[in-house]
């Protein structure tokens, strides 16, 4: 739901390992499809320039395409859709944590902000955007 400052560059990171990794894999699993095939125009041994070609030559994008929707585009979408629910079901009292790291406790919300109650003594108040909200806590 929330990534702290310092988990940026460590999910960042390994989101660039793992595209390079998929990437070279996907390289090399071309490059041998290729070195399998005859050269171009065929050398007689039954290499075939139709339409099974075509797809032979796209497959390893689509390849590339599933197994980013599946690891990359279908979570984040999922979470973008868990944050935008938990968002409209705010209400006064929630005990919340903002993307800054501001714990507070919502005294009033409405359909852009919600003014929080910080600190210990209740006239310490915040206005904070509802989209900076990162989510509700659950300890205390």
């Amino acid at each position: 739901m929330f990534i702290p400052s310092g988990g940026r560059k460590k999910y960042i990171g390994s989101f660039l390992k793992m595209f390079l990794s998929i990437f070279c894999i996907m390289a090399g699993v071309t490059d041998a499809a290729y070195a399998m095939t005859g050269g171009p125009g065929g050398n007689g041994d039954g290499a075939s320039q139709g339409p099974g070609a075509i797809f032979q030559s796209f497959l390893p994008l689509i390849l590339i395409f599933v197994i980013f929707y599946f690891l990359l585009i279908r979570p984040q979408s999922k979470k973008a859709k868990d944050h935008k629910q938990m968002l409209e079901n705010l209400k006064k009292g929630d005990k919340i944590m903002t993307n800054g790291g501001i714990h507070g406790m919502i005294e009033d919300i409405d359909a852009d902000t919600a003014i929080l109650q910080v600190g210990v003594k209740a006239d310490v108040k915040l206005k904070v955007s509802r989209g900076y909200i990162a989510g509700i806590r659950t300890k205390e």
